[in-house]
């Protein structure tokens, strides 16, 4: 780097300033003449003495002048080096790449190094890489968290230009100076960051803890042990709060609140609220285990926030079937335990509750829309056709909103169509719903409570009445401001739920034959032939459509499979891998075949016939999307893993849809199991 070092600015103007005087007393010498030939004469004679004189001490007195200047500035800088050496604030400089080139006494401290380091400053702080500093982003100076030990930092750094430097010097005009350093600032937030947390941790966690089974379990014990059995339950519900330092009060003889710190919620949450696991220990001659299920609400504006989250919480974990716990916060919602399942109400009270409200809201409405989900399957398609029959009797337009026809609902569809006994716009597309629907309609959601994979989202901004039926758990997504929900996970089907609504709906409700096959076909593939989730109502409902004309050789025909089909199966099920000695993972290839994702369920639900198996998964690439198909018997809660997947369903039956290649989705798929093997999610 080539420097030469001269005067500018005031102080170069200061000292030529005599020479300038002297170009002054020329002009006046000039004038002089033109008045006085003599005076002018002696005038220019003291110029040039005077020009000579000034000249010789600019050039004698100038390297004097800049030697002072320079000592002066080395002692000033001197100066100001110490005072930066002994500064309080951590301070550093850089070079473009991020290499140390100096520190002061306070950095050393704070990274515990000697004087003299000079390595690059990834390597005390890794978060600050090269393509972090400024220069390198585009950015000047930039404010970064950094962490050193157990010290919480932040880091300012500055870009310094060298040229500028050397253009804002009043003293020195330097030219070719280039290329800029980095000055970095540390400014510790460790007391400030442990006052934030502790306040944090001191903040109220709002709780609420029902016993799901309550009745029952009191039902299967003897009655002299009864208040034993609440006792005790009262006892494990309280003691496990008071260890955390919580308060537990008893709202109803099934119905706990709770308020606890924050912290204390957070070692509840490492803990994996073994509270439900320890609950169903208590045996004293009881039955039927007694499950609870907890909902906890966080980081809320204010207590009432909280409550009302503890709320919503508390109505998604029954909502899923109970014996979990549901934390929710204002960005997300976190769920712990579901491994058991629900157990069936004997009573069917709430069913006809929800009868009677439904026609209400149907008696007052102009028409009647019905969708499920999309790719829709027989039980959304026979629910469908259940509430059809029940708007129908009250004597009000109904539509069924359906778009794509898979080949397992295609027999179906085919009943209801050029059908003389049903209208033309009984079954119509999304465009036509749009187009149709009116100011006062109620639209009926059935198989699906989350309105993202509805048949139709756009409905549901449309129609201002909502109802919801449906047997899968509910998930973080729901229907917002439905008019009616009936959500019962421990239900069979959608079709067993709108049974009994039917049966309760009019005294005059007669339903047709090919409405009651509908219906029975969902119950039968829900339940995999009566084989999976199947209780006493199950078969209440089946027993009232078989006496409605539902026949069981015709809805065995409807789902026979052609050879195409039937080959895919068995070629899915053929190529299983057996991972982790207990779950089964295959691939549907249905390239010959309309629905392969229906073929991939049924190859599942196959592969659980396999001794030792616990959970099947089938993958199958379909429309651009890969479709995973998970079914299990008991031992596997197969929603939680498709929770995790971005999907959901059942204990036993669950899905969900990836983006990418076959591949990449058992990879994912595999990742998913294995870290909640882990966790202990998966036992």
């Amino acid at each position: 780097m080539k420097n030469s070092v001269k005067l500018k600015g005031r102080l170069k103007s200061y000292l030529q300033s005599s020479l300038y005087l002297g170009f002054l007393l020329i002009a006046v010498d000039v004038l002089i003449y033109f008045i006085d030939y003599r005076a002018g004469l002696v005038l220019t004679c003291f110029i040039i003495f005077y020009l000579a004189i000034i000249l010789s001490l600019m050039f004698y007195n100038k390297p004097i002048i800049i030697n002072e200047l320079v000592s002066f500035a080395t002692q000033y800088g001197q100066i100001q080096r110490r005072l930066l050496r002994d500064l309080d604030l951590p301070h550093a400089l850089l070079d473009e790449n991020g290499k140390i080139i100096w520190t002061n006494i306070a950095f050393e401290r704070a990274v515990d190094k000697e004087k003299g380091y000079r390595k690059s400053i990834t390597s005390l702080f890794p978060s600050i890489t090269k393509d972090r500093l400024p220069g390198k982003t585009g950015e000047t100076e930039i404010e970064l968290d950094v962490d050193y030990g157990e010290c919480n930092y932040i880091a300012k750094l500055k870009k310094i230009s060298l040229k500028e430097m050397a253009q804002n010097s009043d003293i020195i005009d330097a030219k070719g100076y280039d290329g800029y350093l980095i000055a970095m600032y540390l400014f510790d937030e460790t007391a400030l960051k442990i006052a934030l947390q502790e306040v944090d941790d001191q903040s109220l966690a709002v709780g609420l803890v029902y016993l799901d089974n309550y009745e029952e379990a009191l039902e299967s014990v003897e009655e002299v042990r009864r208040s034993l059995l609440i006792a005790l339950i009262d006892r494990k519900v309280n003691k496990y709060i008071a260890a955390v330092d919580g308060i537990c009060k008893k709202m109803e003889k099934d119905k706990y609140l709770v308020i606890m710190r924050k912290k204390a919620a957070s070692y509840l949450q490492e803990k994996r609220f073994d509270l439900l696991e320890d609950v169903k220990t208590v045996n004293i001659g009881n039955e039927m285990a007694l499950t609870l299920s907890i909902g906890l609400g966080l980081n809320g504006l204010t207590y009432a926030q909280n409550y009302e989250f503890a709320r919503n919480a508390i109505d998604l974990a029954l909502g899923r079937g109970g014996d979990q716990a549901v934390i929710k916060m204002p960005e997300n919602v976190m769920y712990y335990g579901g491994k058991s399942q629900q157990v069936e109400k004997s009573t069917r009270v709430k069913a006809r509750v929800k009868a009677h409200a439904l026609k209400e809201i149907i008696s007052i409405k102009d028409e009647v829309y019905v969708m499920g989900h999309r790719m829709g399957d027989t039980d959304s398609f026979g629910a469908a056709v259940g509430i059809y029959r029940v708007a129908k009797t009250l004597g009000k337009q109904a539509h069924i909103v359906l778009n794509d026809i898979t080949t397992s609902m295609q027999p179906m569809v085919e009943m209801f169509l050029h059908n003389d006994n049903y209208e033309e716009d009984m079954i119509i597309n999304n465009t036509q719903a749009l187009e149709m629907i009116g100011g006062n309609a109620v639209l009926v959601v059935v198989d699906v409570n989350k309105p993202s994979i509805t048949e139709c989202p756009e409905l549901l901004k449309r129609c201002h009445s909502i109802v919801v039926f449906d047997h899968h758990r509910q998930g973080s997504e729901i229907i917002e401001n439905a008019t009616l929900s009936y959500i019962e996970a421990y239900a069979s089907s959608t079709c067993e739920m709108v049974s009994e609504i039917l049966q309760y709906t009019s005294d005059t409700l007669r339903i047709r034959a090919e409405e009651a096959d509908c219906m029975y076909a969902g119950i039968i593939i829900d339940t995999n032939n009566f084989m999976t989730k199947t209780g006493v109502r199950t078969f209440e409902a089946a027993a009232f459509l078989r006496r409605n004309g539902a026949d069981v050789t015709r809805v065995r025909k409807l789902f026979r499979d052609d050879a195409a089909e039937y080959k895919a199966k068995a070629d899915a099920v053929s190529q299983a891998e057996i991972y982790r000695q207990f779950y089964a993972i295959s691939i549907c290839r249905g390239e010959h075949v309309q629905s392969p994702t229906i073929i991939g369920a049924q190859a599942a639900n196959e592969l659980l016939n396999i001794k030792g198996i616990k959970a099947s998964f089938i993958l199958t690439a379909y429309n651009g999307a890969i479709f995973v198909s998970a079914r299990s018997i008991d031992e596997v809660n197969v929603q939680l893993v498709m929770e995790r997947m971005g999907g959901g369903g059942h204990l036993n039956v669950a899905g969900c849809q990836l983006q990418g290649s076959i591949e990449e989705g058992i990879a994912i798929l595999k990742r998913t199991l294995d870290t909640m093997i882990e966790e202990g999610d998966l036992d």
